[in-house]
């Protein structure tokens, strides 16, 4: 970072001073003067001058990229505005008095407290039927498929919703969303308990597929809540933390409805009063949530918690566009083997859940609780790794050598390949594709189960999952937003296209973030 006293320097120069943690750099600028007698009088220096000022000063570095007289191409204009000032430096207030620039507020914890509640409650919703499919098939008078469909068509609802829905998180904000979703979530719970006859399976149908619109509005928020509202040592726990209340809903999804609804077909109204028990249950907790979410879910904290999301913030709204913003996700090659790769991986675990009750009573029948506690020792492992890797990855970025908690995982790591790119969009995007290959997945794995065994289903998914690894490992760890926050001590050469007004040709200014002292 340039020293104190160099900023003034450069700061005394009109329209050259940093404002609000990033460096405005004005599209219609005029261009850089680029200084030849620096070249001149050192040859053989290799040293490029900006606005006159040799390269290797600090005062070059900060001066450069303080200048409001920088004109960049399209493709590094955002990436030059969002390069910091000093990290940690306090900013001058109203009054000459001087504010933190980053904070962390005590809300943060109720936001994601309440985010993880009504996650969990839709997550227990999407796996209560297919953990006792049988008991479903036996009430609704129904094929197998039909209850399949039940937890299917969360997958299916995804799809075609998510880029409306990362469009409204993206442009009406994280409360009016959190909102959305934990409302549909509750309305879809409370159409569930008119569904309690056996000619009545239509109406648990509709309720589901409410209950599948509100899972859009939940999955692509954990990466989003945890960089608005928390700090750069604590966001990787804090996804993880809002992924695990999604994935401890579907550990008692496995666990309770077993026990709550127990196999006695030969009784049809004691078989009707226990879901009926289970229903209304879901609801009233769905309810409460509800409230809760409109009472105290903010939409931001007063401060912003971290350097990458002060940038952010400070940025002008005009500039950002969500339909650039998807074409240069898919265009961040990292980013597309992500894609494919948590896909994979996460769509094999979608299957395995909503086959599991099949599976095990195909070898061990009336075993439904037995399933039950399987799919529990299965999501806990899953629970277990997301917080562990969370913590490891606030402290140590390595992305690459984690295959336990992928979920968590998968939503940081893309926010940080992605960066500046909308969290709710990668985030929405790695889901949609869990989704696809979900469907996908469970249609294949069930044909497979049903006309041969549960092996021959197991061995199609580890096929899959072996590929995943393997791309998984390809990609190529950029790591964007971390880069901001420690103030980009050490990187790559970048180049920023600028002209000479000597010769009016295009040229190409070299700023190099050097370890010390850094840009």
């Amino acid at each position: 970072m340039a020293r104190p006293d160099d900023e003034e320097r450069v700061a005394a120069a009109p329209g050259q001073a940093p404002a609000k943690g990033y460096l405005p750099v004005p599209g219609g600028s005029p261009a850089m003067e680029m200084s030849t007698e620096s070249q001149q009088s050192e040859p053989n220096a290799c040293c490029l001058a900006l606005n006159g000022v040799p390269r290797d000063s600090p005062a070059a570095a900060s001066g450069a990229l303080g200048s409001s007289q920088i004109q960049l191409a399209p493709e590094e204009e955002t990436q030059v505005r969002l390069l910091p000032t000093d990290p940690g430096k306090e900013t001058p207030g109203a009054e000459g008095s001087l504010v933190p620039r980053t904070a962390l507020s005590a809300r943060r914890f109720v936001v994601l407290l309440i985010f993880s509640l009504y996650s969990l409650v839709n997550a227990f919703q999407w796996i209560q039927y297919s953990i006792i499919s049988n008991v479903f098939e036996g009430f609704y008078g129904v094929s197998s498929l039909h209850i399949d469909w039940l937890s299917m068509v969360y997958m299916l609802a995804y799809v075609p919703l998510i880029f409306p829905a990362t469009w409204l998180l993206d442009t009406r904000g994280l409360r009016l969303t959190a909102m959305l979703g934990s409302g549909l979530n509750c309305l879809g719970a409370w159409i569930k308990c008119g569904s309690v006859q056996q000619h009545l399976f239509w109406v648990t149908m509709l309720g589901q597929s409410l209950c599948s619109v509100a899972q859009v509005f939940i999955l692509g928020l954990p990466s989003r809540i945890a960089s608005v509202w928390f700090g750069p040592k604590e966001v990787s726990t804090a996804c993880a933390t809002a992924v695990l209340g999604n994935q401890l809903g579907t550990a008692v999804g496995f666990l309770l409805p077993p026990v709550l609804v127990p196999n006695t077909q030969n009784n049809t109204d004691l078989l009707a009063h226990n879901i009926s028990t289970m229903f209304y249950g879901t609801s009233a907790v769905a309810t409460l949530l509800f409230v809760l979410t409109v009472i105290a879910f903010k939409e931001k904290p007063d401060h912003p918690p971290s350097q990458a999301q002060a940038a952010l913030q400070d940025a002008p709204p005009g500039e950002y566009s969500y339909k650039k913003s998807i074409r240069n996700l898919f265009k961040n090659i990292p980013f597309v083997l992500l894609l494919i790769s948590y896909g994979i991986m996460t769509g094999a675990f979608y299957s395995v859940s909503t086959l599991l009750n099949q599976m095990i009573l195909t070898y061990h029948e009336g075993e439904e609780v037995n399933a039950g506690r399987i799919g529990l020792t299965l999501v806990v492992a899953g629970m277990v790794g997301s917080i562990l890797c969370g913590l490891w990855l606030d402290y140590t970025k390595t992305y690459n050598f984690f295959m336990t908690g992928y979920l968590p995982l998968g939503f940081e790591f893309a926010v940080e390949i992605t960066y500046p790119e909308s969290e709710g969009t990668s985030s929405g995007l790695l889901n949609a594709a869990a989704q696809i290959f979900g469907i996908l997945f469970t249609l294949a794995q069930g044909k497979l189960t049903s006309d041969y065994s549960p092996r021959a289903g197991n061995i199609f998914l580890c096929v899959w999952m072996f590929i995943g690894i393997v791309l998984t490992a390809l990609i190529k760890s950029d790591l964007r937003r971390h880069n901001i926050n420690i103030g980009i001590t050490n990187g790559n050469i970048k180049a920023v296209p600028v002209e000479s007004p000597a010769d009016q040709e295009p040229k190409t200014a070299m700023l190099f973030e050097q370890a010390a002292p850094a840009v």
